[in-house]
């Protein structure tokens, strides 16, 4: 790639990542793919389960899989949300990001009543619960930490209260996401289910981080990776200095995008369309230089979707044409997609073969409807 202001030259871009991002790549295993990414957002998570799956030649139960067997974690990283992240990197990214991930709460928790005796009361009683391998999901330890006399269940704030108690023991490092239990993530104690880590300076985890992020997300501007960790621009710059030529940067429509051309794919795998889940990171990583959005597409007046759960865009020929949803009825799992009128019957055809293959990696059959808005 050459810098240039050419338009065409987005769609190069824009295939690069799908490639690079192992949807056209080649496919791999869930953990390689979390590890690949660093962070996989997925405070839906069951379709970030999908997101994962998609990326390999399996089904969400070998992400399942992956989660019991505590190579992949969910916990709170690098921003206020869920991620699933790689085990072996669990430590060290926290130790980058969360300091300035929780002081950004702390007019929350002021609101919230929860000042520091009462945070360490309540690490204290998590780590009282989970110990000794002693699974638990968050009802189960909102239950323990009101009969703890720490929160009180009457109290409107109850479950705020115990949400971002259990987020702030993720943020430093005391718990994490343990085996699935159904469908609901339980928590365990990082030091009985994570192996030990080599420590790391700030520079050289900052450097790793920055690396890692365009091998896996580029090229992407630096303003999406500033949203991505909450580093500031400065550390960005200094970062990308440091690692020299192994990052190279494209000029797309006034964009300056960064990526690292040893990483990049070649697309091996023939896919025109896909149901991405909003929270997907080839979706949601790009505020610039994303995929453009049909004239005619069906939430023109609402284009990012960012709140949207269950569902999310709807990408075909590297263009965001429509947007689906899914809902699950006494066992049936219904699948509706509302697309642009331009689509030509080709495209809708490959969007029905994304549906599918949806259904395939969920489980399941699938009642699948394709409409155009009136």
């Amino acid at each position: 790639m050459t810098p240039s202001d050419d338009p065409s030259l987005l769609d190069v871009v824009l295939a690069q990542r799908l490639a690079t991002q192992r949807l056209t790549g080649p496919a791999t295993d869930p953990a390689t793919v979390v590890r690949e990414s660093l962070c996989v957002q997925a405070q839906d998570a069951p379709l970030s389960r999908y997101s994962i799956a998609l990326r390999t030649a399996g089904t969400e139960a070998a992400v399942r899989k992956a989660i019991d067997s505590g190579e992949i974690v969910r916990t709170h990283i690098l921003r206020p949300t869920w991620h699933y992240v790689a085990a072996e990197d669990l430590r060290w990214i926290l130790q980058l990001t969360s300091a300035k991930v929780e002081s950004g709460m702390a007019a929350r928790h002021r609101q919230l009543g929860l000042d520091e005796p009462l945070i360490a009361a309540s690490m204290d009683a998590l780590r009282q619960r989970l110990r000794h391998g002693e699974f638990a999901t968050r009802k189960e330890l909102g239950t323990w930490l009101a009969e703890q006399r720490l929160f009180q269940p009457s109290s409107p704030l109850f479950g705020q209260q115990v949400g971002h108690a259990l987020m702030l023991a993720e943020l430093r490092g005391l718990i994490c996401s343990g085996p699935l239990k159904g469908n609901e993530h339980s928590y365990a104690l990082v030091e009985e289910i994570v192996p030990p880590a080599r420590a790391r300076t700030r520079e050289e985890a900052l450097t790793d981080l920055m690396f890692r992020f365009f091998a896996s997300h580029g090229p992407v501007a630096i303003r999406d990776l500033m949203r991505w960790t909450r580093l500031t621009q400065t550390e960005i710059k200094r970062a990308i200095a440091e690692l020299d030529d192994r990052v190279e940067a494209v000029e797309v429509g006034g964009d300056t995008l960064w990526f690292a051309p040893e990483a990049l794919k070649e697309p091996v795998r023939v896919r025109r369309a896909f149901l991405l889940s909003v929270f997907d990171e080839a979706f949601l990583s790009y505020r610039h230089a994303g995929f453009p959005a049909l004239d005619d597409h069906p939430s023109a007046d609402m284009p990012n979707r960012f709140t949207e759960a269950g569902g999310g865009p709807v990408i075909c020929d590297l263009r965001d044409v429509g947007t689906w949803k899914r809902t699950v009825k006494e066992g049936a799992m219904d699948i509706t997609i509302t697309l642009a009128k331009t689509l030509d019957a080709g495209q809708r055809n490959e969007i029905e073969h994304a549906a599918h293959r949806f259904a395939e990696i969920v489980g399941g059959v699938a009642r699948i409807t394709v409409d155009a808005p009136r």
